[in-house]
């Protein structure tokens, strides 16, 4: 029999004669918390800008990255249910000491990063549904991360329900401004053929799927499941990983829904028309000059959802791998604020918050091959995984993505950082007239962010 592990508590599972839609509402959660990272404030520019920019032409290159996201996601959970630990203590276990410092320091910088830009994201969304300066925005942003992390400590289901309940927001956000604009579904099935149209779609494409792999929710799954449910036999482990692959299947399967709708409705409502869409501010005001302040205002609550969500989430990242990697115990408020102090800095200092991002986007490119590497490496392991250790057809599978989103993440930084004169004409196309929440650099999310 599962037994359900809380904070305080150990409770029985429910019985196996119970109904099993009940058992599996029981077991579903960790997959919804990581999925939230696939719904971020990136993802909002870079599917509204594709939509904008090409239409439905690369709903396909959405549907293939979130069934390789959907892979990576299973085998990070499938780590914590056999092997009782997360993948940062298994690669401190199974790594030689520099290689597992070495593993934590881009670790580090990783949270960092990811949080620097969920946090500049849910700033935009207050400024923009009130008018909160920035810094006020970043206070805002950590105080409700720190609450929703805190829910922790009365178990984990309470965590994961707030999770879910900001993910039904963006998903009821996106489905009323579905319903409102609509769309031509005889030109939105086309999207699903594979096609480019042009070298800057394939650039475009190659972003999206070199970017689907958020490393910092790698960590997390597997430290998500890892106390969760205790289990007591191979049986049991191999049993809940059905409903481990269920739950990645539910929620990524949303998370997909949630991106394809964005894309749909910026190809619907700016595509063709000659709108110039180039931050998230542009998307919002075109939202209420073409569809009304109603799609509008859904758009900014969903987007502030994604934002707090997604920053509380990655906080928790950087507070598995700080106390993954180094094995020490550290204050709870002291793991969390060096995640968020970097956004907070950027923020309180006034930089450029879309030349911050992309630095930020940057350093997220160099450590997706740290996160997906070690992840395939020890789950092909049988001594590490016991009975839940990878097929080898699984293996294969998994190194051939890993290989092809790290390939990817090298031509994104390649072009990132040589390309400058393409470069130097992004970066003023943006930098010019500031708003007062800043300008957020939808127009290259595609080349240089790894979302």
């Amino acid at each position: 029999m599962f037994v359900f592990r809380e904070t305080a508590a150990v409770a029985a599972a429910p019985p196996r004669t119970a109904g099993r839609a009940r058992t599996t509402l029981a077991l579903l959660g960790p997959a919804f918390v990581a999925c939230i990272a696939y719904v971020d404030p990136g993802n909002f520019a870079t599917n509204i800008q594709g939509g904008a920019d090409y239409g439905y032409l690369l709903l396909w290159v959405i549907v293939v990255a979130n069934l390789m996201a959907m892979l990576i996601q299973t085998l990070s959970a499938k780590v914590g249910i056999a092997t009782g630990k997360n993948l940062p203590e298994l690669c401190r276990e199974h790594f030689p000491r520099p290689v597992a410092w070495g593993l934590w320091v881009q670790a580090e910088l990783i949270a960092m990063a990811t949080d620097l830009a969920e946090f500049i994201g849910a700033a935009i969304a207050l400024n923009l549904l009130f008018g909160v300066p920035l810094f006020v925005s970043g206070l805002i942003t950590a105080v409700v991360a720190f609450a929703i992390l805190g829910l922790q400590t009365r178990g984990y289901r309470r965590f994961e329900t707030a999770i879910v309940g900001f993910l039904a927001i963006i998903l009821l956000g996106f489905l009323y401004d579905t319903l409102r604009i609509g769309f031509d579904a005889g030109d939105a099935a086309g999207g699903f053929a594979p096609g480019f149209q042009g070298s800057d779609s394939v650039l475009l494409a190659t972003g999206i799927l070199g970017a689907t792999v958020m490393p910092h929710v790698i960590y997390l799954h597997s430290a998500l499941t890892q106390n969760r449910v205790r289990t007591h036999n191979d049986a049991e482990r191999r049993r809940l990983f059905r409903f481990t692959r269920l739950d990645v299947a539910l929620a990524m399967g949303l998370a997909g829904i949630v991106n394809m709708a964005m894309l749909v409705i910026a190809a619907s409502l700016f595509h063709g028309t000659g709108a110039h869409i180039e931050t998230i501010e542009d998307a919002h005001r075109g939202f209420d000059a073409l569809a009304g302040s109603g799609a509008a205002l859904a758009f900014a609550l969903a987007l502030l959802a994604s934002g707090l969500a997604s920053s509380s989430v990655g906080t928790y990242a950087g507070q598995v791998v700080m106390q993954g990697f180094i094995a020490r115990t550290i204050p709870m408020v002291v793991r969390r604020a060096v995640t968020m102090a970097p956004a907070l800095v950027v923020l309180a200092i006034g930089l450029n918050p879309s030349r911050a991002l992309v630095i930020s986007q940057v350093v997220l490119s160099f450590g997706i091959p740290f996160a997906l590497v070690p992840l395939v490496l020890l789950t092909r392991r049988r001594d590490v995984m016991g009975a839940l250790v990878n097929h080898r057809a699984t293996t294969a599978l998994a190194a051939v993505v890993a290989t092809l989103i790290s390939a990817l993440n090298v031509f994104l930084l390649y072009d990132t950082l040589f390309r400058t004169r393409r470069a130097a004409i992004r970066v003023s196309s943006f930098t010019s007239g500031t708003t007062r929440a800043g300008r957020f650099p939808a127009s290259i999310s595609f080349t240089w962010w790894p979302w």
